[in-house]
């Protein structure tokens, strides 16, 4: 009987052996905090922005994503209206939580850590203008090897008004070329579009 229960577990764990040999190894990616090398030639950006002008901002600890985004699998488009996922291939931080903190960074390094507070402010930092960033599109096309961004943000006065002033919106549509067709490449991809909105927003 001893015997016999040696030759199973030795058999299980045989068969567990050649399951974990089958299973593809998972790749993880992330949005590095240093920001990307300027944008070359062959990406292209469309925008329209408010001047920004020297005052203190108040950033929204929210960004919001389409839900496609709300996972941490790489999409990639396919088909006329389809979205592959791309199996093995995770992000270490969901987007949710590092394009906002990305985000927050990237416009304090443009205009400065003390004008740029994630909401809310410390106590005693007078915030003239609230900002909300809403990301409309982010999506990978594969076959064109091209990142897209769409995204709008908003401002609004910090200090309530007896006749409140229409939020002061921007847009901005962002083409990223993904360097050659490889996944690390569209992640990067993803952080230079995240670097060129904060351009935009900066403005």
């Amino acid at each position: 009987m001893t015997r016999r229960r040696t030759l199973l577990s030795l058999a299980a764990a045989s068969a567990l052996a050649a399951c974990a040999r089958d299973v593809a190894p998972t790749h993880w990616y992330t949005l590095r905090a240093d920001p990307p090398t300027p944008v070359s030639p062959a990406a292209s950006a469309s925008a329209a922005t408010p001047a920004a002008g020297g005052d203190v901002w108040e950033l929204s600890p929210a960004v919001r994503l389409p839900g496609a985004l709300d996972r941490d699998t790489l999409l990639v488009e396919s088909g006329s209206s389809g979205l592959q996922p791309l199996v093995g291939h995770r992000w270490a931080e969901p987007l949710r939580d590092s394009v906002p903190r990305l985000l927050l960074q990237d416009l304090q390094r443009l205009r400065g850590a003390g004008r740029v507070w994630a909401a809310p402010a410390p106590p005693g930092v007078v915030v003239a203008r609230k900002l909300t960033v809403e990301v409309l599109v982010l999506q990978a096309d594969a076959a064109r090897r091209s990142l897209r961004m769409r995204a709008r943000w908003w401002f609004e006065d910090a200090a309530p008004a007896a006749t409140p002033a229409a939020p002061q919106i921007g847009e901005a549509d962002v083409a990223i070329e993904i360097a050659d067709g490889s996944v690390d490449a569209l992640a990067a991809a993803h952080r230079l579009a995240l670097w060129r909105l904060a351009g935009f927003v900066s403005r």
